[in-house]
C-alpha cells in the first residue's frame, strides 16, 4: 500500500515548488534534496512509485521545516482583519431571505457541472477536446460517452477510473458520489450542528466525525493528519502542508454563500473560517471568493456582478485576484473561449493543475463566456482541462443560482434523478430539493437583520 498525499519525500517536491512560486528563494534546499537522490514532486499522481529510504524520508521532513521558515516576499495576509484592511471595496452586504428557486438551481447546478467534468478529470485540454470530438460533442454541449468513441482515441486518453463508470452519458443514473459534493453537505451539517458562528474547531471536529480520511486528498489529507498528529487549527494549514494554496478549499465554500443571499461579505468570513483548517493566502482567498459569488448569485442579475462581488472580499494585490481580472478581461475581449483557454495556460502553466490561482482564473472567465448561459458556462469550465469537476461544480453553482432550477435544461438535471450519493453519514441518497429546503431555512430572516 502506498498512500498518497501525505509521504514527506513526495510533499518536498511540491514544496519547492510552490516556494518558487512563492518567490522565496530555497536554491540551496533544493540542491541538497537532489543531491541525496531526492526526486521532483509527482505531476499528477499523489505518490511517487517507490518509497524512500529511511534516511531520505528523514531527510525531506527536516527540509520541510527548513523550506516553512523561508519567508516570502508577497503581501498575501491569511488572517481575516488582515485580509479585510487590504479590501479597499469590501462589501457591506445587504442580507435577505433565501430564495428556494435559486438555492435549488444552485445544488443542481452545481451537481450537474461536477459530473459533467468527472470522466474527464485528469485528463489534459488537448485530450478533452479529441474525446470530444470523435463523439459529435464539440464544442461539448452534453455529458461524455464512451459510446462511438475510437478505440485508439480511448486509450490514449483513458478515462478518470473512479469516476467513468458512474458519468458517462449511458450510465448515468443519480448523482455519484464526489468529494465536490461531499463538502458542501458537510457544510451544511456544520451549520446545522453548530450554527452561523461556528468556528474552525468545529469544522475540525466535523470532519474527524463525519469525513472518511480516504475521501479526502492533498491539503485536505494533510490537514486531517495533521489533526490526527495533535497538530490544532490552524497551524493544520500550514505544518507540513505543501497544498495550502491549491482547490479544496475553494470547492467547499459554496454553501457559505448560499446561507447568505445578498451578503458577499458574512459569506466570504465563514469561508475564511472553514479554509483556515487546510489553507493560507491564496488558497483562502479562492473559498472567500467563490462564497461571496455565490451568495451574490442568489441575488443578482448578471455574471459581471457576480465576480465583482467575488472580487471585492480578496485583497486585490494578490496573486489570484490579479489571474481573475486578467481571466475577466480576456473573456470579455475574445469570444473564442479555446483562445481564452490558451491564455490562461500559457500564464499558469507552472501551476499544478489543482491549485488556486489558475482554477479560479478558469472559473471566472468560463462565467464570463458563458454570460448566464448554463451550457456554455460549464462547458467552457470543462474544456479548459485543469481540475474539470470541480470547476464544473463552481461554474455550475453560479450559473444555477443566477438562471434558478425552473430554467435549467432538463438534459442536465433529469439524469441526475433528484438524489446524491455520498459517504457521509445520514447523506447518502439525499434529494438535491432536500438539500436546497435545509439550506434556504439556514439563511437569515428579515428579523435576523
Amino acid at each position: 500500500m502506498r498512500l498518497t498525499w501525505v509521504q514527506p519525500e513526495d510533499l518536498i517536491g511540491h514544496e519547492l515548488r510552490q516556494a518558487a512560486q512563492d518567490g522565496r528563494d530555497v536554491a540551496g534546499i533544493a540542491a541538497r534534496w537532489h543531491a541525496a537522490g531526492g526526486h521532483d514532486a509527482p505531476p499528477r499522481a499523489g505518490a511517487s512509485p517507490e518509497p524512500a529510504s529511511p534516511q531520505l524520508r528523514t531527510l525531506a521532513e527536516q527540509l520541510l521545516d527548513e523550506l516553512a521558515a523561508v519567508p516570502s516576499p508577497y503581501d498575501e495576509p491569511t488572517e481575516l482583519a488582515e485580509i479585510v484592511a487590504a479590501c479597499p471595496d469590501w462589501p457591506a452586504g445587504d442580507p435577505c431571505p433565501a430564495p428556494y428557486e435559486r438555492v435549488h438551481g444552485a445544488w443542481l447546478g452545481r451537481a450537474a457541472g461536477c459530473v459533467l467534468g468527472k470522466p474527464v478529470e485528469k485528463i489534459p485540454r488537448e485530450g478533452i477536446r479529441e474525446i470530444a470530438e470523435a463523439t459529435g460533442n464539440w464544442p461539448i454541449h452534453g455529458w461524455f460517452t464512451a459510446k462511438g468513441l475510437p478505440a485508439e482515441v480511448a486509450e490514449r486518453w483513458p478515462w478518470n477510473r473512479r469516476s467513468a463508470a458512474t458519468s458517462l452519458a449511458e450510465n448515468l443514473n443519480g448523482t455519484p458520489e464526489d468529494d465536490d459534493l461531499n463538502f458542501p453537505m458537510l457544510a451544511l451539517a456544520i451549520l446545522e450542528r453548530y450554527g452561523r458562528g461556528f468556528t474552525t474547531d468545529d469544522v475540525a471536529q466535523a470532519w474527524l466525525d463525519e469525513l472518511p480520511g480516504g475521501r479526502v486528498f492533498t491539503a485536505e489529507r494533510v490537514a486531517y493528519r495533521n489533526l490526527l498528529l495533535g497538530v490544532a487549527p490552524p497551524r493544520t494549514a500550514s505544518y507540513r502542508n505543501p497544498f495550502r494554496e491549491w482547490i479544496g478549499a475553494q470547492i467547499r465554500a459554496d454553501v457559505y454563500g448560499w446561507v447568505n443571499p445578498g451578503d458577499p461579505a458574512a459569506a466570504a468570513s465563514m469561508a475564511h473560517r472553514d479554509a483556515r483548517l487546510s489553507h493560507t493566502a491564496n488558497g483562502v482567498y479562492g473559498a472567500m471568493f467563490a462564497a461571496a459569488m455565490c451568495a451574490t448569485a442568489l441575488v443578482a442579475g448578471s455574471v459581471d456582478e457576480v465576480i465583482e462581488a467575488g472580487l471585492a472580499v480578496v485583497p486585490p494585490g494578490s496573486r489570484l485576484a490579479r489571474a481573475v481580472r486578467e481571466a475577466v478581461a480576456s473573456a470579455h475581449a475574445e469570444p473564442d473561449f479555446e483562445r481564452v483557454a490558451d491564455g490562461l495556460h500559457e500564464r499558469h502553466g507552472d501551476l499544478h493543475w489543482v491549485h488556486t490561482i489558475n482554477n479560479a482564473a478558469l472559473v471566472a472567465a468560463a462565467l464570463v463566456h458563458g454570460d448566464g448561459d448554463f451550457t456554455r458556462s460549464i462547458a467552457a469550465a470543462v474544456a479548459g482541462g485543469w481540475d474539470t469537476d470541480s470547476d464544473g461544480a463552481t461554474v455550475g453553482s453560479v450559473a444555477g443560482a443566477l438562471l434558478g432550477a425552473g430554467e435549467l435544461p432538463g438534459q442536465w438535471t433529469r439524469p441526475l434523478r433528484d438524489r446524491v450519493a455520498s459517504s457521509l453519514t445520514g447523506f447518502d441518497g439525499v434529494r438535491l430539493s432536500d438539500l436546497a429546503a435545509r439550506t434556504a431555512a439556514l439563511a437569515p430572516t428579515r428579523r435576523d437583520r
